[in-house]
Order: structure tokens, then C-alpha cells, then sequence
């Protein structure tokens, strides 16, 4: 089977209505980009990693339609600029899509992940490099947490540069869970998860289960409710970003133990001292490791 990209370039105000409007005349799937990509004119649209961005495309964007090699694409494009009152039908150009194995094409693009001395991440279709190394069986799915970024990299050197037998882990926003699979498999005894989206803890369980993990997950409503409530851990560990982490300092330090420790990232190096200082009243906290611009920090409860 195979299909035909429709491309059209347009202005900003146009492009997430006539996206909409094309999916309703019949596109299979519609993306915007970046007209200028590639350019001096290119910008970004995003900021921080997570955070909502302030327009819903470029100036001068450029809307590509995934139809059918067979259908009218002339008539959809006609159709859709009628839809959202275009006085005029934009030009566009088609291209052909050929067939291919996409599953095989995506599984290419992800290889077993190499993090600090001995922790491997594998997807389901390799082999782990290192069978005597501790392997993490993680495909990417729909939840945060493979390895491949430096801020959930950060976490798991630091979790293995301090390995708890017997002690208890708390992974706060804990995404794909991959954080408190590590913890697990270092030896830690109660590990739970925590995460606001019910999707991730749902991947969490799967993949805890898959990696032989015994691990509670909970959205927040069900953690508060269940056995660990009141609970204080020796290990707490958050990878959110900036924002959220200074909201939730009481919260977080009140989870930690005397004695134990907090380790938080998802922290640009710029953002370091403004989140420490959130939690100043209540755990001293410093850099631990830098990546690519990320930080790590941590901090010991009742530490000068």
C-alpha cells in the first residue's frame, strides 16, 4: 500500500484550522512544521520541555497531509479552504509515500542504552549486550522514561553510585517507572511509584512486571489513600521539571526520612539555584552531576 503527502504553506492563523478542516474532508493524518526550517528565519515554538507553547504554529507554517494514493486531493484541499472560509485555494504540492515495513523502520531507530557503569536499557527485540549487567527490558511507549534523556540518565547513575539494600524508594512522577526498577533492582526493598497520569502508571506496572519488579504504582489520589499515606522513604526521587518541583519542596522533603535522601531532577543548570532555594527551608540541596545542560540535585534530610 502506499499514499500521497498533500503539502501546503500557509499562514500562521490558517494552519490549525485548515488541519482540522482536512482531517474532516478526508486526510488520513495532517502535521504542521516549521516553513522555514532549515533557514535564518526559523524559530522555535517551544520552551521548556513540557511546557504548553504560547502559539499553535509558526508564522509561516507548512501543513503536510497523509491521504490515500488514490483519492482526490485536489477536491480535499477545495473542500477544507471552503471549511474555514479561505477566499482562495491555496496552492500545494503532493509527493508520494511508498510502502514499508514501518515497524521494523521504528525499531531501528531504538538500540540498547548504556548508562553508567553497568545498567542497561533494552528494547524487547535486542539482546541485552551485557547479560550480567543489570538489564532493564524498556520499549518506548506513551510514558516519559527510557534512558535516553540526561535527566532520567542523571538519576539512574546516581541511584547506582548509591545503592540501598533494605531501604525504601519513593519515585515521584515516575513516568514509565524506570527509575524505580533500577532502585528495585539494586536491592531496595518497598519501592513505589507515583505519577499524575494514569497511562504511565499503567505502563509502569507492565514494565515493572515484564523486569520480574515488585513495585506499587499509584496516581496521587491512591498513594495518599493507601498503605504508604503517612509514609517517610529513605530514597526520594523526582525527574519532573523546574516548576512543579519548587511547588511540590514542602511536600517532597516531608516524604524523605530523617537521614535519607532526595535526588531531583529534570533541571536545566540555570534553573539549579532557584529550585534549591525552594527547598532551603527543608533539605539542603547541591548539584550532584551536570548533562548536556541538566542537573541532578541532591541533598540529605537533617544534613547542615
Amino acid at each position: 500500500m502506499s499514499w500521497t503527502e498533500v503539502v501546503i504553506e500557509i499562514a500562521r492563523e490558517h494552519a490549525e484550522g485548515l488541519s482540522d478542516a482536512l482531517m474532516e474532508a478526508g486526510a488520513l493524518s495532517v502535521s504542521v512544521e516549521d516553513a522555514d526550517e532549515g533557514t535564518a528565519q526559523e524559530r522555535p515554538l517551544f520552551g521548556e520541555p513540557g511546557m504548553v507553547p504560547t502559539e499553535a504554529a509558526w508564522d509561516h507554517s507548512r501543513v503536510v497531509a497523509l491521504t490515500d494514493v488514490d483519492a482526490d486531493q485536489a477536491a480535499i484541499v477545495a473542500e477544507a479552504s471552503a471549511a474555514i472560509g479561505l477566499g482562495t485555494v491555496p496552492s500545494f504540492a503532493t509527493r508520494p509515500v511508498a510502502d514499508a515495513d514501518w515497524v521494523r523502520l521504528t525499531q531501528s531507530q531504538f538500540e540498547p542504552i548504556h548508562i553508567g557503569k553497568n545498567i542497561w536499557v533494552v528494547p524487547s527485540w535486542h539482546e541485552a549486550p551485557d547479560p550480567n549487567g543489570l538489564i532493564l527490558e524498556v520499549d518506548p511507549g506513551l510514558a516519559f522514561g527510557t534512558g535516553s534523556h540526561p535527566t532520567t540518565r542523571l538519576c539512574m547513575e546516581w541511584l547506582e553510585a548509591h545503592p540501598a539494600p533494605g531501604k525504601s524508594v519513593l519515585d515521584y512522577g515516575c513516568g514509565s517507572g524506570i527509575l524505580a526498577m533500577v532502585a528495585r533492582k539494586l536491592g531496595a526493598q518497598d519501592v513505589v511509584g507515583v505519577d499524575i497520569d494514569p497511562q504511565a502508571i499503567e505502563s509502569a506496572r507492565l514494565n515493572a512486571e515484564r523486569n520480574n519488579c515488585e513495585i506499587d504504582f499509584y496516581v496521587p489520589e491512591e498513594f495518599g489513600a493507601s498503605k504508604y499515606g503517612n509514609s517517610c522513604f529513605d530514597i526520594v526521587v523526582a525527574n519532573i521539571l523546574s516548576s512543579p518541583l519548587k511547588l511540590m519542596a514542602p511536600m517532597l522533603s516531608g516524604r524523605v526520612a530523617p537521614g535519607g535522601a532526595l535526588i531531583l531532577s529534570g533541571v536545566l543548570a540555570r534553573q539549579a539555584e532557584e529550585v534549591a532555594a525552594a527547598y532551603a527551608p527543608f533539605i539542603k540541596l547541591s548539584v550532584w552531576a551536570e548533562l548536556d545542560g541538566w542537573v541532578a540535585l541532591h541533598g540529605t534530610h537533617g544534613a547542615d
